[in-house]
């Protein structure tokens, strides 16, 4: 098991729970930086990593950046962040499987949808425990996939940057996933020139 106090990003950490499942295939790292202002919360990441190190670095990195994004958005959440860097062929019940041991974890994480993940999977997660978020919407609650009101988030900051208009500017737009695919769209609807890029050929 991979020493996580010892990686360059360990930044004071309080928890890193190692979790996965042989019979299954799947294997993950849920890091918990900080429960000071409550759960730490972040997002499910469902990618691979040339070594399995480079997964705990980018746990740890990352629910550090969710302390602070929590924090800033004045939530009483702290930071988490998972990595699910191994899936298995029976991709609901590596999930489910994933719910169990969130469940374990106490409340101290709450699971919500990231990278590689999908509305889908925060059901199968919902299916073993109440720490997650990103399930359809229900009884007037939030609920559902975030990453549209993440790409009109930027765009609206984009556009309060450039004094209100995008029409006409040039605008890189690096990554089309989820998030920055809805994010062209909506600049290429008011007139703006993109620029984009993304490790994956076929959406650049």
């Amino acid at each position: 098991m991979m020493n996580w106090k010892s990686n360059p990003s360990y930044d004071g950490h309080e928890d890193v729970v190692f979790v996965g499942d042989e019979a299954l295939g799947f294997a993950g790292i849920v890091a918990i930086h900080s429960t000071v202002l409550g759960p730490s919360g972040g997002g499910v990441r469902v990618w691979t990593y040339p070594r399995e190190e480079d997964a705990l670095t980018d746990a740890l990195r990352l629910s550090r950046g969710m302390t602070y994004k929590n924090a800033m958005a004045e939530l009483p959440m702290g930071g988490g962040k998972t990595v699910l860097y191994k899936m298995g062929p029976d991709r609901a019940a590596c999930f489910e499987k994933f719910g169990e041991q969130v469940q374990a974890i106490g409340g101290r994480y709450v699971a919500a949808e990231d990278v590689g993940a999908t509305v889908n999977d925060m059901r199968a997660i919902a299916r073993q425990t109440p720490y997650v978020s990103g399930i359809p919407k229900e009884g007037g609650q939030a609920g559902g996939d975030p990453s549209p009101w993440t790409s009109l988030g930027v765009f609206l900051s984009i556009k309060a940057l450039l004094g209100g208009a995008v029409q006409g500017r040039t605008i890189a737009v690096q990554g089309t996933g989820a998030v920055g695919l809805g994010l062209c769209k909506l600049l290429a609807d008011e007139g703006a020139k993109l620029l984009v890029a993304d490790v994956n050929a076929t959406r650049s």
